[in-house]
């Protein structure tokens, strides 16, 4: 039964007159929701009215107080209200405890009317239904079967149910994250409108080239409604200078060589080859590269579509960027009716990213004589033919010869037996992709283990090989009392960790605790020693001091309050560690109640920097795999942080002007300034009882020096810090969950 709730203003509103009867005095209006209580441990339907002038929303959240306040962790995104009804409608499960409720409705300054909130208790089944219900109305039901055989084909038989209603309601979670901005009015809201393409036609008058793009297609049997259509793409195109160099394949059905002989009749532009024997997809990909006479080349397969300004887009980089070897753009995915979804917006090139995903994808261009130089397409790699020449072409260039377009500019077909639709349709696409990365592996020097990443079998994972002997670690770790964060801590290293050789320095900063003097004397060892630092508590200063206290090649800077998950976590970091090139290494932490905290650094986040996919739930994989990929970011938080000594004093060590709150960050803007990767590994994971020690930034005090700190940050490294190379600008820095920017900070 719904019963109706009464919400009384608590801050950030002013009432008044009206259709709106409230105005929000900042971007983050609070209402006290007065009788939650009685549905404490019930799974709910939260619904209510929202209306606001002029009209646009940001998410609504709740917060739930248990009894430690309010916070992140006990919060719930909510859905947006419907555009029709401006009704909102949310199915969770309310925490056992609660002792008051908080409604933040809009972000935003402006006039707004809240009414009619109401809750009704759900069962199980229920709510499970709702869920369900919910997705499919939002065109997800085919992802959420896609994320529901993802889940239960990694899990024992009986715990197929547990894994499916886990999966169910994952998938919901982000549904909810990206309801209230949908990509379909992303769109509308940003994409380049078709009236504009005359203008961009006049711009080809002042470029220096105009570049020849041969898009090159491979066909076998295309369906003929999408083989029409991929060919009428490249029809469309705005931009002129182009050939289609197509090779069947031997195509058994008669309809796709009538088609293809129909378009060459047609347009001079378009060129065909007819195969006398199938050979698969790499050997007709080389007839239709072999008939093609473009400075560049850009990859086109026979069901796909190119957006009309693909090649607008790829000549202008061209024009810009006149040592471009390899472009790559954005790409989402279009069903049989031609509708768009699920974009991936990418970050500029990201090696250890494409160690794991063939990151480049769709839409590929390349500079036609480099691929003759690899030897073009290569048999035995087909399903992933395009990641083998993409990682040949990689080891012959410089990073700023990879250029990214942040547009999409592909349309990749998800249907039936495609691997847009599902991966698992082309199994044998990921044997050739492992294979692919071993080659290239092997060719670079570098030795390593290429396996199925963990849950995600259609991605990689690299475990490089530590060099023998193990260079020596010192686990650095600061420490102020709090005996039983630092023993669990300390416990956790010596009981699980794998690798041999490692020491560990605690640096006692003016602990007083009798019972914390009598742990330092009793854990002194050859392993584990103590350094007294009594200087007031500047973390950046403690670790700088440690740091030169050590002797060991490599430095670990790890909190007091972590407890190590992983055995192989030193293993798994120093394989990263000891690659030329790599800077900070990073680690996946979680809170205790199982949520993802630290997930790679994301600059720019909230004004300052924030972690990637904070507060996901366990096995979901985030954005495109980024929450459960070995990749490069920016930074990584020094909670858990893994670099060699000489790149540490390179770097200039940790700012001590930053005493408490982004040294982390800092830090690691240096490292990469200094031009090496800072990379993040999910497969070193810890539980962090973050803030355990010094407390939450509550007090004005705390909160006074924090704000100074940030405003620090941002003075120190201007714009670097919000155009972060290893996070798309088509995605939002208000949030950390990877959802849709409003407005993109790249005009697409």
């Amino acid at each position: 039964m719904k019963k109706c709730l009464h919400i009384k203003p608590a801050a950030g509103v002013v009432e008044q007159a009206g259709e709106f009867p409230y105005h929000s005095t900042n971007n983050d209006p609070q209402f006290l929701i007065q009788g939650m209580q009685e549905f404490a441990g019930s799974w709910v339907e939260l619904e209510f009215d929202l209306k606001a002038h002029p009209y646009a929303f940001s998410q609504p959240v709740l917060y739930i107080d248990s009894g430690a306040g309010y916070s992140e962790q006990q919060s719930y995104r909510l859905a947006c209200p419907d555009e029709s009804t401006r009704v909102s409608k949310t199915i969770f499960r309310l925490p056992t405890a609660i002792q008051s409720a908080r409604l933040d409705p809009i972000a935003e300054k402006k006039q707004f009317a809240i009414s009619g909130v109401a809750v009704t208790r759900l069962n199980q089944f229920q709510a499970l239904a709702g869920i369900i219900s919910s997705i499919r109305a939002q065109g997800q039901f085919r992802d959420l079967l896609r994320a529901v055989r993802d889940a239960i084909k990694v899990v024992p038989f009986l715990y197929a149910l547990r894994a499916t209603k886990n999966a169910i309601y994952s998938h919901y979670l982000t549904c909810l994250s990206q309801s209230s901005r949908s990509y379909k009015k992303w769109l509308t809201s940003f994409e380049t409108p078709e009236k504009n393409y005359a203008e961009l036609r006049k711009n080809y008058s002042t470029w220096t080239r105009l570049p020849l793009i041969s898009v090159i297609m491979p066909v076998y049997n295309a369906p003929p409604e999408f083989l029409e259509q991929a060919i009428e793409s490249v029809r469309d195109q705005i931009y002129p200078h182009w050939e289609l160099c197509i090779a069947d394949d031997a195509s058994t059905n008669e309809k796709t060589k009538s088609i293809l002989k129909k378009y060459a009749m047609e347009d001079k532009r378009i060129k065909v080859v007819f195969r006398a024997e199938n050979g698969h997809i790499s050997a007709a990909t080389n007839s239709a590269f072999e008939i093609s006479t473009g400075e560049f080349i850009a990859l086109l397969d026979h069901d796909d579509m190119l957006h009309p300004l693909a090649l607008h887009h790829l000549a202008e980089t061209i024009n810009r960027h006149s040592d471009a070897e390899l472009i790559y753009s954005d790409e989402d995915r279009i069903d049989e009716s031609n509708y768009r979804s699920e974009p991936y917006f990418k970050c500029e090139f990201n090696y250890e990213l494409m160690l794991a995903q063939n990151m480049l994808n769709h839409l590929s261009c390349y500079r036609r004589a480099i691929v003759g130089d690899v030897g073009a397409w290569r048999k035995g790699f087909e399903g992933s033919q395009d990641y083998d020449l993409a990682l040949r072409v990689i080891e012959r260039l410089k990073p700023h010869q990879i250029v990214h377009i942040p547009r999409v500019l592909y349309h990749w077909r998800a249907i039936e037996g495609s691997t847009a639709h599902s991966a698992d349709a082309k199994p044998y696409a990921t044997i050739a992709a492992q294979r692919a990365i071993r080659e290239h592996l092997n060719r670079m020097g570098v030795e390593a283990e290429v396996v199925d990443a963990p849950k995600l079998p259609t991605w990689s994972r690299v475990k490089f090989k530590v060099p023998e002997p193990q260079p020596g670690v010192c686990i650095i770790i600061p420490t102020r009392d709090r005996v039983d964060l630092l023993s669990t801590c300390i416990s956790s290293i010596l009981e699980k960790t794998t690798y041999k050789n490692y020491r560990i320095l605690i640096v006692d900063n003016n602990s007083v605790e009798a019972e914390t003097l009598a742990y330092f004397d009793k854990v002194k060892s050859e392993v584990i020693s103590i350094l007294k630092d009594d200087r007031p508590f500047n973390y950046s200063a403690l670790n700088n001091g440690a740091v030169e206290a050590c002797t060991s090649e490599y430095v670990c800077l790890m909190n007091n309050d972590i407890e190590v998950i992983s055995p192989d976590w030193l293993e798994e970091m120093m394989g990263h560690a000891c690659r030329t090139g790599v800077g900070a290494v990073g680690a996946r932490l979680w809170y205790p109640d199982g949520r993802l905290q630290h997930g790679g650094l994301i600059m720019g986040l909230g004004g300052t920097a924030g972690h990637s996919h904070k507060f996901l739930p366990k096995n979901h994989p985030g954005y495109f795999g980024r929450a459960a990929l070995h990749q490069a970011f920016s930074g990584v938080t020094a909670a858990v942080l893994l670099i060699k000594k000489s790149i540490y004093q390179e770097a200039g060590g940790l700012e001590e002007k930053f005493a408490v709150a982004f040294n982390d960050v800092d830090f690691c803007l240096k490292v990469d300034a200094k031009g090496y990767r800072n990379v993040w590994t999910p497969y070193a994971e810890f539980i962090h009882y973050e803030s355990a020690t010094r407390g939450y930034e509550t007090t004005p005090e705390k909160q006074r020096r924090m704000n100074a700190e940030a405003e620090l940050l941002r003075e120190r490294w201007g714009q670097r810090l919000f155009n972060d190379r290893y996070y798309s600008p088509n995605l939002t820095q208000e949030e950390e969950d990877f959802s849709l920017a409003w407005p993109p900070r790249f005009n697409p």
